[in-house]
């Protein structure tokens, strides 16, 4: 959410930095609604002043008086109901503006590979994909999945689902342990409020997954464990010496996928239901930037240790999330298509979600202000089980296990 008097204040630059994230809006009308309001709010305020004065004097002969003012006043609150909900029909659909050293670009061509890091594996056999590896194994069925709830989920099985416990377990206790993030077991559902907050409704409510329970609010089954971690400050103020708060998660997260038919139909890149480790961190505004780089180098730290290739990349204006200001990717090797694909996206998003939710704290001089919020995956549970799928098979058909996740796996070296 934006705060409407800076885009009063500055509106070419704010036009500029919106048209920057694809986005194109009718800002002459947003500042006509915007002094519209302005102009109630100062009719209501002179007449409720005039109505009290007249309540001070006790003069019955000013009681019609009186009530004529009254009923002035119902009727610009209902107009000022009417004309708020038009300017917020606006602001609720943009985005978060992107930082200064975001590249600028339309899309993921504009994006700037920050670095490489591990050694892409060689093989000198021929490799299999991991639903090949899977298949083979008997440890993985997409059939039965297609079956029993329809595409783009999968069975696990034995060993395979056990490798899936112990990556999403070992990644529990580097954060928890290496990191100090604080291990939450959250809600999978969400309120319509939870998901405005966090930015996923109300433009991307289509791609969400409605569930029908009773009561007036609409409720939603979590796309990411963001959603619901985020929220735990919502409507909250925090003490100074509470922050940085750093929570982590690992969940069931479900998502639609509406956008991408068509796309990676094959094995469990793009899933209707996956698991993710999520980071979340709320901090003071100011320090977004330094946070953003130790949420990275957290999410790095796992595909250090499991020795997985991968590269960063820093998102262009174009390629963020909704909610995002600064969005850096990290991608894993995937040898089956001989590219990079994206395992973790940890995103500062300053302020935004923070005026959303209505999350605030008092800072050293005791002003009170709204929060800085952080996301990114430590990462996605199913797309890391992928990668050392195919970055560890075995001219066999076996899989060995990375070092680091053995002492999960009952010392197995390998599937």
């Amino acid at each position: 959410m934006h705060n409407l008097k800076l885009i009063r204040e500055n509106p070419e630059i704010f036009k500029k930095k919106i048209l920057d994230r694809n986005v194109n809006i009718d800002f002459e009308k947003l500042l006509k609604f915007d002094k519209e309001n302005r102009n109630i709010i100062q009719k209501k305020e002179k007449l409720e002043q005039e109505k009290k004065s007249i309540s001070k004097t006790k003069d019955k002969s000013q009681f019609e008086k009186s009530k004529k003012i009254s009923s002035e006043i119902d009727n610009l609150e209902e107009s000022l109901k009417e004309i708020q909900s038009k300017i917020n029909l606006i602001l609720n659909f943009l985005p978060n503006l992107a930082l200064d050293e975001v590249p600028l670009g339309k899309d993921e061509k504009s994006n700037k590979e920050l670095k490489k890091t591990g050694k892409v594996p060689k093989f000198n056999f021929k490799t299999l994909s991991h639903y090949e590896l899977g298949e083979k194994l008997n440890l993985m069925d997409f059939n039965l999945a297609t079956k029993t709830s329809g595409s783009r989920f999968v069975f696990l099985k034995g060993k395979l689902a056990e490798l899936e416990r112990a990556i999403s377990n070992f990644m529990l206790d580097v954060h928890t342990k290496e990191f100090a993030y604080q291990e939450i077991s959250p809600p999978l559902i969400a309120t319509e409020t939870t998901m405005f907050g966090t930015g996923q409704i109300p433009k991307f409510e289509n791609d969400q997954f409605e569930i029908k329970l009773e009561g007036d609010q609409k409720k939603f089954l979590i796309p990411t464990a963001e959603v619901i971690l985020t929220n735990m400050v919502r409507e909250n103020s925090i003490k100074l010496n509470d922050l940085p708060i750093r929570l982590v998660a690992s969940t069931a997260c479900f998502r639609k996928e509406a956008g991408s038919y068509g796309k990676d139909t094959k094995g469990m890149l793009r899933q209707h239901q996956f698991y993710k480790v999520e980071l979340v961190s709320i901090v003071e505004p100011q320090k977004c930037k330094e946070e953003l780089d130790r949420m990275i180098n957290c999410a790095e730290q796992i595909l250090k240790k499991l020795n997985l290739p991968y590269r960063s990349v820093l998102l262009c204006s174009g390629d963020m999330g909704f909610s995002a200001e600064k969005t850096v990717d990290l991608e894993v090797w995937i040898p089956s298509e001989n590219k990079y694909r994206e395992i973790s996206s940890c995103s500062s998003c300053g302020q935004f979600q923070s005026r959303r939710m209505k999350a605030k704290y008092k800072d050293s001089k005791n002003k009170s202000d709204f929060l800085g919020t952080l996301n990114g995956s430590g990462l996605a549970v199913g797309r890391t089980l992928i990668a050392i799928m195919e970055n560890y098979q075995n001219s066999d058909g076996s899989i060995a296990i990375p070092d680091a996740l053995r002492p999960y796996m009952r010392n197995l070296e390998k599937i």
